[in-house]
């Protein structure tokens, strides 16, 4: 059975994160379901099934910046597997020493994670404008930790059933 794509109204749960958190920053801790979100998925064996039928982001990239993106492709550098590992390493080093330099102050840790859920949709929308609207799912950093899942656990399967062959 297929399931059923939320893409058409998940860019609400997007705006609905960054009002609540404008108005009161505890509320950035949610951002945590964001990231997340992607990771269960992947650690349950869906893939990238977030990324295509769910993801709040990719909707909100998609819906608002279809009639002012330049539409150009991304360059290829930007694609390759290189340059994922080198954005998702950046993006996880840097959301760690935020989160280290928050300590235990919830305040801080819910600032940081809306700090960084911000930066990369203002990111996207860049990516948006100047190439074509969903540009940043290419390159996300959850996207390319879930294809790596994936990939893992494809390759875990593999080696199993040559193990059961032998």
């Amino acid at each position: 059975m297929k399931s059923k794509s939320h893409m058409n109204w998940s860019w609400i749960i997007m705006i609905t994160f960054l009002v609540l958190s404008i108005l009161d920053v505890r509320f950035g801790i949610l951002g945590f379901a964001c990231m997340g979100a992607p990771l269960y998925h992947a650690l349950k064996g869906r893939g990238k099934i977030h990324c295509q039928k769910y993801c709040p982001r990719g909707s909100l990239l998609g819906k608002f910046l279809e009639n002012i993106s330049l539409k150009n492709n991304l360059p290829k550098g930007m694609t390759t597997k290189t340059f994922k590992n080198i954005l998702l390493f950046v993006m996880i080093t840097v959301f760690s020493f935020s989160l280290y330099h928050a300590g235990f102050n919830f305040k801080r840790i819910a600032f940081s994670v809306f700090r960084f859920m911000s930066i990369s949709l203002i990111l996207g929308i860049i990516m948006g404008v100047i190439y074509k609207p969903r540009s940043w799912c290419v390159v996300c950093p959850m996207g390319h930790a879930t294809g790596l899942i994936r990939d893992a656990q494809n390759n875990m399967n593999t080696r199993k059933l040559g193990e059961i062959e032998c």
